[in-house]
């Protein structure tokens, strides 16, 4: 029987390659709705070739445009009641949450309330809202199955181990284009030169996120979130290579690794299959499996621990989980504002950290709640942005 799916951030790259995924297997899965932002023209063919039910933009206007481009029986609508018709009205057995920011939590939550599987790949819905998140999938039943390389092998690593004896969890970093860098460079590094990633084709944030190793701090918080495992539970080990994902160490001394190529479909198929696993890969090498050249005579892995001297964000984000509360909220609001700073050429890339940890010292504790979380976030972009113009004038004078 087809899987009905529903994709939310369809244009982005997780949402083409979930749309490449599908592609490749019409007898088990089938698009329903498709969720896009402004890129009119890529949803419009993306719509036209899967043909889903509903389609969702992110501006009213886009509307008659893609009305116009597609068959009378499509329900074209926009903004928030658009991600919540696609998330939560159209029927769909997986909803592939891989917007950026908090556009579709709402959507996304009407989702799990509803029972729904969430494919997760949205950073920000479970850094900033993840134990509400996991409480409202725990009191629904909905499955939560992680798209990001780095849980989803945790995911795999877990399955039919009990959660009491997990000693910790490892998650791999691949250490991005700066990992062998001084720290003065990398305080000074070109927009060009952090987007030059070693191993993974991602959008600029993400790629951005990398370069800082703030998005292996954002992936810790998740992993705490995902898996239920406090902090201290949960360490980082630089593989340059990407081919190990990640490790379970369980309580007996065991441990568990998930290892494949860097390539985001795997993860991808495997949230949408799961419990299953796809067949559209051929059988290769054990050393290619391991992400080898096709030709190569040996395999090495090999694991460093992160510098925090020179990577402070990973730290940063270590001290808002240990916070808790609206802390990986605030951390991802301000980290958003100061790598569009960043991005825009208004800060340098050594600012970022400074950036965030000015957000986080000036949060105050409050009750966990959307709303206190919807605020936290305002506020953290606030100060951010207070301390981006800082900045600027300090570097003008």
């Amino acid at each position: 029987m087809q899987k009905k799916v529903a994709v939310l951030g369809s244009t982005g790259s997780i949402g083409t390659q979930t749309l490449d995924v599908v592609a490749r297997h019409p007898e088990r899965f089938r698009i329903v709705a498709l969720a896009a932002g402004s890129r009119v023209a890529d949803v419009i063919a993306q719509a036209l070739a899967f043909e889903p039910e509903i389609v969702s933009c992110a501006n009213e206007r886009d509307v008659a445009t893609i009305a116009a481009a597609l068959p009378a029986r499509v329900r074209v609508t926009s903004g928030a009641a658009g991600l919540l018709a696609v998330a939560a009205e159209s029927g769909a057995d997986v909803v592939v949450a891989a917007t950026d920011g908090a556009v579709a939590f709402d959507a996304v939550f009407a989702a799990v309330e509803r029972g729904i599987r969430i494919a997760a790949a949205n950073k920000e819905l479970i850094v900033a809202a993840g134990e509400l998140f996991m409480a409202a999938a725990a009191r629904s039943g909905a499955e939560i199955v992680p798209v990001d390389s780095e849980h989803s092998a945790i995911f795999q690593c877990l399955v039919g181990e009990p959660a009491s004896r997990i000693g910790s969890i490892v998650l791999t970093a691949s250490g991005g284009p700066f990992w062998e860098w001084e720290r003065d460079a990398i305080a000074s590094a070109a927009l060009a030169d952090a987007l030059r990633h070693p191993t993974w084709q991602m959008g600029t944030k993400n790629t951005v996120d990398s370069a800082s190793l703030m998005n292996k701090g954002l992936e810790v918080i998740e992993a705490s979130r995902l898996f239920g495992v406090p902090a201290e539970k949960i360490d980082v080990l630089v593989h340059r290579t990407s081919v190990a994902h990640g490790f379970v160490v369980f309580t007996d001394g065991n441990v568990k690794a998930q290892l494949a190529p860097p390539d985001m479909r795997l993860p991808i198929g495997y949230a949408l299959a799961y419990p299953d696993r796809l067949a559209d890969r051929p059988q290769s090498s054990a050393l290619a499996a391991l992400g080898a050249a096709s030709d190569a005579m040996t395999a090495t892995l090999t694991f460093t621990p992160p510098d925090l001297d020179r990577f402070p964000c990973l730290g940063l984000a270590y001290e808002a989980l240990r916070r808790g509360g609206t802390a990986p909220a605030a951390l991802s609001a301000a980290n958003e504002i100061a790598v569009a700073a960043f991005v825009k050429g208004v800060i340098r890339f050594g600012d970022i950290p400074k950036v965030v940890a000015a957000a986080l010292d000036a949060m105050t504790d409050e009750p966990l709640t959307l709303a206190s979380l919807r605020a936290a976030d305002l506020r953290a972009r606030a100060v951010a942005h207070d301390e981006v113009e800082a900045r600027l004038l300090a570097s003008a004078n």
